[in-house]
């Protein structure tokens, strides 16, 4: 239960990333963004943690440093970069919902990759996620140009779902070779800085292309809120928690939890920005939500093992 709280908070916070991208896509790019809110982070919490991660760099193998760049690039970098750009060209409401095809998509690679069978549930809710999408995409049909608007958003919001999935498969895969390979148990708060100052560099550079400077002088307090709530809260309170969680928790469970992002999208959207939803909307939306519950349910006896404590923990 602890784990599964965990994970309800991580994708809870995680889910108000949708609205908070709407919010800076306008005045800002994508790696400007994703840049400044991470540095944002690394100031505030490098001081309370920086010596506890310095101790942690030295323990560290290259295959812990080569997990930790992967999380870095699909669980921080794409994931903002395919989410940003994709919250310009289709409405939130919209891009919370396909974020919900995460679940599936993580499913599909705990089967593939994991080699972890999915209960009976499982596989119908992935079914169920397909269905609620292609009855989200059939509202727009009614105008092709909107419909081709749409579109090409609501690919890129999908690639930040794939994004989110492998990120997620990857942090569980990297769990469980800890406890066969070595005795290090990073702590959350220290990994979550180590694979944001790797996002950091990675989308730093590529900003210097989208006058960061000046755009930055031009945005207001609503922005500045924006991209602090985008440091402290979407990236190391969500990060944080999810560590935690993941380590508790199977790959399904991981993925049912996951629904809470476009849940909690969504909700913002209607609270927020006054957006109207459809029946067609409620509808895919409602299916996707439902299949997220059955994704995670497990047959009785199909729990995880309990995880080992390690005799060394940082």
């Amino acid at each position: 239960m602890k784990g599964k709280l965990y994970l309800l908070l991580a994708f809870s916070l995680a889910g108000t990333s949708v609205i908070t991208g709407y919010l800076l896509f306008e005045k800002l790019g994508s790696f400007t963004v994703t840049s400044v809110s991470l540095g944002i982070m690394l100031l505030c919490l490098s001081p309370f943690y920086g010596r506890k991660t310095v101790q942690t760099i030295h323990l560290l193998g290259r295959s812990d440093w080569k997990m930790l760049l992967l999380q870095a690039f699909f669980g921080i970098f794409l994931f903002r970069i395919f989410l940003l750009l994709g919250v310009g060209l289709t409405s939130t409401v919209e891009a919370g919902i396909l974020i919900g095809t995460t679940p599936a998509i993580t499913s599909l690679l705990a089967y593939f990759v994991l080699k972890e069978r999915p209960s009976g549930w499982a596989a119908i809710g992935i079914a169920g996620t397909v269905l609620g999408i292609a009855l989200l995409e059939g509202v727009n049909l009614n105008s092709a140009a909107f419909a081709m608007q749409h579109t090409w958003g609501n690919v890129l919001i999908l690639c930040a779902a794939a994004s989110e999935s492998t990120f997620s498969i990857l942090s569980r895969r990297h769990r469980v070779r800890q406890l066969h390979d070595t005795t290090i148990q990073i702590h959350p708060i220290v990994q979550t800085l180590l694979v944001s100052a790797i996002a950091f560099v990675l989308s730093a550079i590529p900003a210097l292309w989208e006058n960061p400077l000046g755009n930055l002088q031009g945005i207001g307090t609503r922005e500045w809120l924006a991209l602090i709530w985008y440091g402290l809260i979407v990236t190391a309170l969500a990060f944080v928690f999810f560590y935690a969680g993941v380590k508790r928790c199977d790959a399904y469970t991981t993925a049912a939890f996951s629904g809470m992002i476009p849940l909690t999208s969504m909700l913002l959207s209607l609270l927020f920005l006054q957006e109207s939803v459809g029946y067609e909307q409620w509808a895919g939306g409602l299916l996707i939500i439902t299949s997220m519950l059955l994704i995670g349910a497990k047959k009785a006896g199909s729990a995880p093992r309990p995880v080992r404590t390690s005799a060394r923990q940082l």
